[in-house]
Order: structure tokens, then sequence, then C-alpha cells
């Protein structure tokens, strides 16, 4: 089989085979625990056709994204200098370490109470959840720095800004990509804990909804929904910009 039709027909057996294992599940442990393919479509079809879904869906996407732009500019931003500076490391290591045992519930709990139940503090709370992750796989990134690049660079006399443009992001790229691979996945479930927490609309919300009325194929049909938006995002947003940021690491023969 040849390469292409292989990497195509792979991934829809993979599906198929997926669906076929919770059809046995849900046949196994009974509708009601665990409601089969068709029980959950039908759902999602019922919260798309009443709009609920989009508008749910929509206000936790707007979250997410709010909260990894922060914390991915803020994340960048420090673990940089950590990575490049054994002062800074040594000065702000200590607080690196308490942030990443901090619980993600403590943050958001305090938030909302120094804050109040607003947006700001929503989105607030799950960058600072998100933001030590980032810290610590860049601050690796820019350790590995090669070091002959950044003396070159400086025999050229490049600016700071260039050298920062020309040199150190772009190899720090594969690192700030597995940071955002990582915080994508992890921001919007810490979104859904603060949806559920202290906002009136939201995915999360809605899952406490559904909850309280015990409809496992509503909470399925959301969780679902979600999982493909953030699939989507990875395929159609956050691989493009890996391969576009990385081309200059192609042989010559195959630029």
């Amino acid at each position: 089989m040849r390469p292409a039709l292989t990497s195509m027909v792979m991934p829809v057996a993979s599906i198929l085979l997926l669906l076929a294992v919770w059809q046995g599940a849900a046949l196994a442990i009974g509708g009601r625990l665990l409601p089969g393919p068709l029980p959950v479509a039908d759902a999602l079809l019922r919260e798309a056709q009443s709009g609920a879904l989009f508008h749910h869906m929509g206000a936790t996407l707007l979250r997410v994204l709010a909260a990894f732009a922060l914390a991915m500019s803020i994340g960048v931003g420090l673990g940089l200098p950590m990575g490049r500076s054994p002062f800074i490391d040594r000065l702000f290591g200590p607080w690196l370490v308490f942030s990443l045992n901090l619980p993600a519930l403590v943050v958001i709990v305090l938030a909302y109470v120094w804050f109040g139940l607003t947006e700001a503090a929503a989105i607030g709370a799950v960058a600072v959840n998100k933001i030590p992750n980032t810290v610590v796989l860049v601050r690796a990134g820019a350790r590995a720095i090669d070091e002959g690049l950044i003396d070159m660079a400086r025999v050229y006399r490049l600016s700071p800004a260039d050298r920062l443009r020309h040199v150190l992001l772009p190899q720090l790229t594969p690192t700030i990509a597995a940071a955002a691979r990582s915080g994508l996945a992890l921001i919007w479930k810490i979104v859904l804990v603060v949806e559920l927490l202290g906002r009136s609309d939201g995915v999360g919300f809605q899952i406490n909804l559904l909850f309280q009325t015990f409809d496992v194929a509503g909470i399925l049909a959301y969780t679902i929904a979600f999982v493909a938006v953030v699939q989507l995002l990875e395929y159609g947003v956050l691989q493009p910009v890996e391969r576009h940021c990385q081309r200059w690491r192609r042989l010559p023969a195959e630029a």
C-alpha cells in the first residue's frame, strides 16, 4: 500500500476501531452509564439544533484562546531569560517550583475570592496555572541552544533584537510548539473547572447542568465536540505554523 494512501486509511481505521470498542463497552456496561455512539450523536445533534452547543462552545473557546495567548506570551518571556542567564534562573527557580506545585483549584478559588466572579478572573486563573509549565519547557529549550550560532551572531554584530529573531526564536520553535500543544490540552480542561465554579455559560457550566440530570449522553456529546475543535486547532493551526517556522531546518536538496 502506498504511503500516502496508508496515511489516509490508518486514521479512519483507528476511528472505526475506537467506535467499535466504544459500542462494545456500552453494550457490556449498559446504555444508561455509558451511552453508545448513536445516542451521543443524537444528543449532539439536539444541542446543535437548539443553538446551545454553539453558544457554550463559543464561550469556552474564547476563554481558552485568551488564556492560551496570555500564558504562552508570559511563559516564553520568562522561560527564555531563565534558560540563558544562570543568575535569573537561580533567583526565580524557587518561585517556579512553588507555582508548579500550586493546585489549580486553589488558584481558581482565590482568583474568584480576590477579584470576583468576573471574566478577567477566570481567564487569569487559567493562565496562571499554565505559565509555569511553559516556563519549564522554554527554559530547557533555551539551555540547549547552539552557542556557536550565538557566537557567530556576535561576530557579525547583530543587534539583540536580530539575535532574538534570527537565532534564538528559530531554535526554540520545537520547544515553543511542544509548550503550545501541551498547553492547549491543559488549558481547556482547566477552563471547564473555571466555568463549573463561577461562570454562567460555557461547556463546563453546561456539563454541570447535565451532571445534575445524569445526562451522560449530553456530557459525552459536549466533550467530543470540544475535543474535535481542539483537534482542528492542532492540525489546522499549530502544525502548519510549526512547519512554517521550521522550514529553515530543511536540507538544501529539500528546500
